[in-house]
């Protein structure tokens, strides 16, 4: 019996089984407005019988995306481009839907990344100052970022909660924070780009601070029965950066104001990071949190193998994988795993014929989960 298609609880949210599809951006918005792409390529993915499915950082600001063709949800235009792929979405799966909100902090205003993912500096057709903690570029020949006051750090957490309030309005049935991969929370976090002197900086309690702050207004702006967790990578892999013990003290932190899960990433905040890569190489950071903070956690990192993600879960390491580039080279991904564990999936009885015959129980209905 394979425990990756066991369901599990994130809050009150029900998932059919523990594959969760990570959040990737696509950089193919229109001023923030999801397009016939994102109808072509979220439709795909809920039809994957995964258990959940993130949608991509979304921005909660135009000056906080990471290009000009990230997705946002800061006006209405955005919500209702955004609600007419969810309505597509919802009629053909019953897949659980959730959103990355995300300020990209200094990392915004960049090129998409298959045109280099540059900094387009402020002047540049396209390009607009960033935000930061402290006026401490991304890399030594960008721009600096303007450091945030007390009002900049009051609209960034109301864009939040703003953006929030548009992800319930549609339906949204879980929201992450992107607290991780070298964005505008993750740079409060990290002693590398956080130099501040006030009660944001310094400590590992004062780094924490807008980080918390922002999810408590998240928090406290939607339904209670709707989760809320957040993102979060476990190092910077540089020498003095954000930890493992950081993330490990930020995660009970937020256990204790109502998260509802914790998806372990790492890396982003500096180009001098030396990561070591090799399969599931930062599921042991989900393993130390799941171990100390008893959240729900979420694994992610070159996880590829159906045998893979089937010993994560069953060693304990983390309660649900989360893939990302697997889950685009092959959409099928879970229909493939539950052939190889022996389990059944959801999938939509228009595919049914694809079933190979000596796999009679591989799928069930998507309208009513049943044989």
């Amino acid at each position: 019996m394979s425990h990756l298609f066991d369901p599990l609880d994130i809050g009150k949210l029900s998932l059919s089984n523990r594959i969760i599809i990570a959040p990737m951006c696509q950089y193919s918005a229109q001023d923030g407005n999801a397009g016939d792409w994102h109808m072509i390529h979220l439709g795909s993915l809920a039809l994957s019988g995964a258990g959940m499915l993130i949608i991509e950082a979304t921005a909660v600001s135009a000056e906080g995306r990471i290009t000009a063709g990230d997705l946002g949800l800061y006006d209405d235009g955005n919500e209702a481009a955004l609600g007419r792929v969810l309505k597509a979405m919802r009629a053909h799966s019953p897949i659980a839907v959730a959103i990355q909100l995300a300020h990209a902090g200094r990392k915004a205003s960049s090129q998409v990344p298959w045109d280099g993912g540059k900094q387009v500096r402020p002047e540049a057709p396209g390009g607009w100052q960033t935000v930061a903690p402290s006026p401490v570029p991304h890399a030594q020949d960008e721009v600096p970022p303007t450091a945030l006051d007390r009002a900049g750090m009051d609209k960034v957490r109301d864009d939040f909660v703003a953006a929030a309030v548009r992800a319930v309005r549609l339906g949204i049935q879980g929201i992450e924070i992107h607290g991780a991969h070298g964005y505008l929370l993750h740079q409060f976090l990290s002693p590398l780009a956080n130099h501040r002197d006030d009660e944001y900086g310094g400590s590992l309690e004062n780094r924490m601070r807008f980080p918390i702050e922002v999810f408590d207004a998240v928090r406290a702006a939607v339904p209670a029965d709707l989760p809320v967790w957040m993102r979060i990578s476990a190092t910077d892999w540089v020498p003095g950066g954000w930890d493992i013990d950081g993330t490990v003290a930020l995660s009970k932190a937020l256990k204790a104001r109502g998260c509802a899960a914790i998806h372990v990433t790492t890396g982003g905040v500096s180009p001098a990071q030396a990561i070591k890569l090799g399969p599931g190489y930062q599921v042991p950071y989900a393993q130390r949190v799941k171990a100390e903070v008893g959240l729900p956690t979420i694994a992610v990192g070159l996880i590829t193998e159906p045998e893979q993600a089937e010993s994560i879960i069953t060693g304990d390491e983390a309660d649900a994988v989360s893939l990302a580039r697997a889950m685009l080279y092959d959409p099928r991904w879970p229909w493939h795993a539950a052939a190889r564990l022996g389990a059944s999936v959801v999938a939509p009885r228009q595919y049914w014929r694809s079933q190979p015959r000596e796999l009679k129980d591989l799928f069930t209905d998507a309208s009513f989960g049943q044989r």
